[in-house]
């Protein structure tokens, strides 16, 4: 059976023991690395006010949400690296982390997608889009965070059973 047919309770049961391996280096990681997201994403996307971008339209509710949420999971990633290394995930949370700056940006001032459509398209096709840029981006940084969690729960089990043979 596959991983992805457990339960919900299941994954999360994995992600509850995976933060309890989390020790004040691996939670100051993540909050920092959260915080370090938060104005990656945020700048170049003039979610807040910055005087090196200025949005042309209006930031929506959605993009706030998405912003925070993906923040908050590139950080749990990150910081699931200071509990056991493994590469397990890297290209999702870059991929994500991508996905995240398309789904919360300006449409008419990510500057391939005027070339691509043009502004009204940018605004009529690629606006109303973005929402689901956004789930993809926050499914796929979730998916990353899981099988870390899962990486890092085996780690423990391994661990614990070698600790117990010797």
């Amino acid at each position: 059976m596959s991983g992805y047919s457990l339960p919900i309770s299941n994954h999360l049961k994995t992600l509850a023991l995976a933060f309890s391996l989390f020790r004040v280096k691996a939670w100051g990681i993540t909050s920092l690395t959260a915080a370090i997201g938060l104005f990656v994403i945020g700048l170049p996307t003039a979610i807040y006010e910055n005087p090196f971008f200025v949005r042309m339209t209006p930031v929506r509710a959605q993009d706030y949400v998405i912003w925070i949420i993906s923040s908050v999971l590139v950080g749990l990633i990150v910081g699931s690296h200071f509990v056991a290394s493994s590469t397990s995930g890297d290209g999702k949370i870059v991929s994500g982390g991508v996905l995240s700056v398309l789904a919360v940006g300006c449409p008419t001032c990510n500057k391939l997608v005027v070339l691509l459509l043009g502004t009204t398209g940018a605004l009529t096709f690629f606006a109303p889009l973005q929402l689901y840029i956004g789930i993809a981006s926050v499914l796929l940084l979730g998916w990353t965070l899981l099988l870390r969690a899962k990486a890092l729960t085996d780690t423990c089990s391994v661990s614990q059973v070698t600790a117990q043979q010797t």
